[in-house]
């Protein structure tokens, strides 16, 4: 009878490069492949399909700095190697690896604009400033060849911001050539300008006439360069100003998802200084809405600040008739029928004083502020945080116990106000007498314990007193009433302030004794070490009742388990 055997598995042929080759191409020591003869480098790869100069230029990230002459000569023996080995297989230069990744793909990637010239110069076989058309087609089609995600080397270089190499290859670029979106629909100017890398689209815009700047789901360069966080404020406005003023019209495009504009994308974040920018520069776009039916006032509206303030902020003393229709969007409904009025009475909880059903209708629009809008992602981004007050309505005992809190607070804050400030008056060691030529000054002015017992003494008086100013509202001066929703947030900013004025008057106290009781050098240190020691003893004990509590439960599961 004839055996019958299990079918025939189709046997994936396996490439691999031998572990000294391998060594050899990473540390670009060209003599290894000298001595091998009849090596055959087009068909010489790993797994993944990299060939010897894949390899060679992935590894170059790992070289030691910039600065060392060690690495200034590993870097030329480097260059060597990548012109000798191209000399020797001229076709290395074009093969990709299992991802579809040119060696050009790979030098984008760790940013060496020298190495993008000479591969550049290598495939053109002659000056590049004297190139044919035969060559200046031939670099153009190898700067322009695509990995699986479609992504170019110009791709890669934007979005890792590597703007040398941003420059590089465009260089011998047309500048009327429409660079292609790639399979997540991201430009070249999309990715530098999502990066928040300012040079790199400052060259991507001097460089094209063209005003290809797409991205997913509909959105523009200007979306990805105000999400990628308030520009403005990290000295990075320069993108939104410049992408505006080389098109003005992507202030108005909404994306395809929620037909949020960047204005509207700003505004949500709550980066007011982006919204600014881009009102100035294009202030009509200011009426434009998303889907659900918000405009600029419902996103700044959920904010911690007053609309009042906010739209001082965006609105210039000298420019205020440029954005005289912004306030009239304060009256605007949504979908639901909301205007941005409602959504920040809600939110500063101005209905807490009317009726049960004003009540519920604020609670209501709270609820589907956080469903529709800060629980819901835009541009694959959250909401960045917002301030929920956890004392809303009238739940009186939590109200009362915070109060309680802040009155705690007050009155220890106030007692290290008046102890600190008193101690600076009377300092120790008393003043020179009305003899000395600089009378009124403190005896231990020269001593280093007492310089440090005025700087402690000082920091105790300032945190003490910033305690006071949080509880009295002189911080927020600029919010509107009721200021008990902002309890939670004071009590636990105070809190740590609180504890800063405390640790500093302990250290003012110790190095007040150490400066008076110098002379008495074994009774200034016995008095220091009890007062600090006890502070460390009490940490200590705090880890090892942990510790112990830890070790306890531990061991009482492990009973359990039996």
């Amino acid at each position: 009878m004839e055996d019958i055997g299990e079918p025939e598995k189709l046997v994936e042929s396996i490439t691999y490069m031998d572990a000294p080759l391998f060594k050899a191409a990473a540390e670009g020591k060209i003599e290894e492949f000298d001595n091998c003869q009849g090596l055959d480098l087009e068909s010489l790869k790993t797994p993944n399909y990299d060939n010897v100069l894949h390899v060679n230029l992935a590894n170059r990230v790992h070289t030691a700095s910039a600065w060392s002459f060690k690495s200034r000569s590993r870097r030329s023996n480097r260059s060597d190697f990548v012109k000798k080995i191209l000399g020797k297989c001229p076709l290395l230069l074009l093969q990709t690896n299992r991802k579809g990744q040119t060696p050009l793909h790979i030098v984008a990637r760790y940013g060496c604009s020298t190495t993008v010239k000479l591969l550049i110069k290598s495939h053109a076989d002659g000056d590049i400033e004297n190139l044919g058309m035969d060559e200046l087609k031939a670099v153009r089609e190898m700067l322009r060849l695509k990995d699986e995600e479609s992504n170019t080397a110009l791709h890669v270089a934007a979005r890792y911001g590597h703007v040398g190499v941003v420059q590089a290859l465009l260089e011998l670029e047309e500048p009327d050539f429409p660079y292609s979106v790639n399979k997540n629909h991201e430009t070249p100017l999309y990715l530098a300008a999502e990066g928040g890398y300012g040079r790199s689209v400052t060259i991507l815009l001097d460089k094209w006439k063209s005003t290809v700047h797409g991205g997913p789901h509909g959105r523009t360069a200007l979306h990805a360069a105000v999400m990628s966080g308030d520009v403005a404020h990290l000295g990075h406005n320069s993108i939104v100003e410049k992408l505006l003023k080389w098109d003005v019209s992507a202030a108005y495009i909404g994306d395809r998802k929620w037909e949020m504009t960047p204005l509207l994308m700003a505004a949500r974040q709550g980066y007011v200084r982006t919204v600014t920018k881009i009102l100035f520069h294009c202030p009509a776009c200011c009426g434009k809405v998303d889907k659900r039916g918000w405009n600029l006032l419902h996103f700044l509206a959920f904010r911690d600040h007053p609309l009042e303030l906010i739209l001082s902020f965006i609105t210039t003393v000298d420019a205020k008739h440029k954005y005289g229709s912004i306030k009239n969007l304060m009256d605007w409904k949504d979908a639901f029928g909301i205007t941005p009025q409602q959504v920040y009475d809600a939110y500063q909880g101005e209905a807490s004083c009317e009726s049960k059903n004003d009540r519920r209708k604020m609670e209501q629009i709270v609820e589907l502020v956080k469903d529709t809008v800060v629980n819901e992602e835009v541009a694959e981004k959250a909401v960045d945080p917002v301030f929920w007050p956890s004392v809303i309505g009238d739940d009186l005992e939590k109200r009362l116990t915070l109060e309680k809190e802040r009155d705690t607070q007050l009155v220890v804050a106030a007692l290290v106000a008046t102890v600190t400030f008193a101690a600076a008056i009377t300092v120790p060691g008393d003043f020179k007498g009305e003899k000395e030529l600089d009378q009124g000054t403190p005896f231990l002015i020269h001593n280093a314990a007492f310089k440090a017992f005025i700087v402690t003494d000082a920091m105790a008086f300032g945190f003490s007193v910033h305690v006071l100013l949080i509880h009295y509202g002189m911080l927020h001066h600029f919010r509107s009433h009721p200021r008990e929703k902002y309890l939670p947030f004071n009590i636990q900013s105070a809190s740590v302030f609180l504890g800063y004025a405390m640790y500093a008057m302990m250290i003012a106290f110790y190095t007040a004794t150490y400066a008076v009781l110098k002379p008495s050098h074994g009774l200034a240190i016995t008095s220091c070490f009890f007062g600090v020691g006890s502070f460390f003893f009490y940490s200590l004990k705090g880890c090892f009742d942990g510790l112990f509590e830890g070790i306890f439960d531990f061991l009482s599961k492990k009973e359990l388990l039996r």
